[in-house]
């Protein structure tokens, strides 16, 4: 169980490390000049190998979260409400993509600041989470 433990915090690790660098790509992808081709391109290539790259990294955090869940039968309010923060981290990687297709298509919408907010999401998500695990506090 120990090795479920270890993994499931590398790859929770690794996914946040793409859920707070694939916004910050955003930000400057909306800061590019329309007239800027290549920068947009190399953005846009980079935006969308970080968001391949992450996406199982998500996929085995989560995972491996059930597995430690079913495993030791955790319970409690602080576990439903970690749940529930998860779904919201899962629905923000969804959306994600969704940006990234917008970027893509020359359709996204959204202004830098509207990236620089959005980006510090998962920071407050992740404490949140944090503080579940740790202090259970219900």
């Amino acid at each position: 169980m120990y090795w479920s433990k270890a993994l499931h915090i590398i790859f929770v690790t690794s996914w946040f490390a793409g859920l707070f660098y694939l916004p910050r790509i955003f930000v400057n992808l909306a800061m590019a000049p329309v007239d800027s081709i290549a920068e947009r391109e190399r953005l846009l290539l980079m935006a969308g190998k970080l968001y391949r790259f992450m996406t199982p990294l998500g996929v085995l955090a989560v995972g491996l979260g059930m597995w430690l869940w079913l495993g030791y039968g955790y319970s409690g309010g602080w576990l439903d409400a970690k749940i529930a923060l998860v779904a919201l981290l899962i629905g923000y990687h969804w959306y994600c993509g969704r940006l990234l297709a917008a970027f893509a298509a020359g359709r996204n919408m959204h202004s830098h600041t509207w990236f620089r907010v959005f980006n510090e999401v998962p920071v407050v998500l992740l404490a949140a989470v944090v503080i579940l695990v740790v202090l259970k506090p219900f």
